[in-house]
């Protein structure tokens, strides 16, 4: 019998080899393996892509949220709201640093956060929502963003399966996913829609304030070497993954078309199954795929992942 990969990284790989092979040769002979210019041109390249100010890259998607909270100045005790039905990182951070976590129901249909149960949880200890765009598709962020205003909350986007998603205002303004509250933060992990060949991850912010504590922070908290400003971690992109994200970025667009047309296919094939609920279409968000998750009558927990 022969496996299905959920993402055929061999095949991706053989489309671009003589692109990758190429560039991980120079990184090496380079030598410039940490802050390489590799590592500051993705996160330009990025930036522009995003249209976002700022994009840091760290370590891995894990750390990307933690270095996120921690330079947004959250305290031990503190509340921070996300959805109960998320990758455990999303919640391991807030544990991490000492908040509490407080989980709401997920939207049945679209699985990101229902606003509603956001704000009914929201208490005078309440200082932070993750909204986590899952599956490819950026929660209802018209809506989380007024109630985050009207309750000054700061919203930390979790957008590690969602990038190249982009999000439609009442008012026709079309903002990709991480880019629209406080702070953004996604995972490079190989199977992401933008993956490396390791680890890797980064934050994304507008507010340049905001974007050197976060750099500080990923980078032991020094901005000028050997003089620590802030308790930081040691979180950094290498040289050599970020010269294989470049390749990738470049063939982003591409790779969301084929998962879209995926998707297509898969809602023709599945249109006459009565037993089964094909992904609901946010119509303010367009989808990228990360996942194609279908249901069963009934109850939630069939998934057909799309590569």
């Amino acid at each position: 019998m022969k496996s299905i990969q959920m993402v055929n990284l061999v095949s991706q790989y053989e489309k671009i080899q003589t692109e990758v092979d190429q560039k991980i040769l120079e990184v090496v002979r380079s030598s410039q393996y940490i802050n390489g210019p590799e590592v500051k041109s993705f996160s330009e390249e990025l930036s522009r892509f995003l249209g976002v100010k700022h994009v840091i890259p760290c370590a891995n998607g894990t750390d990307a949220l933690q270095i996120a909270m921690m330079a947004l100045g959250l305290k031990p005790g503190d509340e921070v709201i996300t959805a109960s039905f998320t990758y455990i990182a999303t919640v391991e951070v807030i544990g991490l640093l000492g908040l509490v976590p407080v989980l709401v129901e997920v939207d049945p249909e679209t699985f990101n956060l229902d606003v509603n149960a956001f704000e009914a949880a929201i208490t005078e200890k309440t200082k932070a929502v993750v909204p986590v765009h899952l599956y490819g598709q950026c929660a209802n962020m018209e809506e989380i963003l007024r109630v985050a205003k009207k309750h000054d909350l700061k919203v930390i986007e979790d957008a590690a399966q969602a990038i190249d998603a982009t999000y439609t205002f009442s008012n026709g303004d079309a903002v990709k996913a991480g880019c629209m509250g406080d702070v953004g933060t996604t995972s490079f992990f190989p199977s992401k829609n933008l993956g490396c060949y390791g680890d890797g991850g980064a934050v994304f912010t507008n507010n340049d304030e905001l974007a050197i504590s976060i750099r500080q922070i990923a980078n032991h908290g020094q901005t000028v070497r050997y003089h620590h400003e802030n308790i930081g971690v040691n979180s950094r992109l290498d040289s050599l993954q970020a010269a294989v994200l470049r390749i990738k970025l470049g063939h982003l667009k591409e790779y969301t078309e084929a998962r879209q047309f995926a998707a297509a296919y898969y809602d023709e094939a599945f249109k006459n199954e009565t037993g089964l609920l094909t992904p609901k279409r946010d119509a303010k968000s367009s989808h990228v795929f990360h996942q194609y998750t279908i249901k069963t009558r009934g109850q939630i927990g069939m998934r057909c992942k799309i590569f």
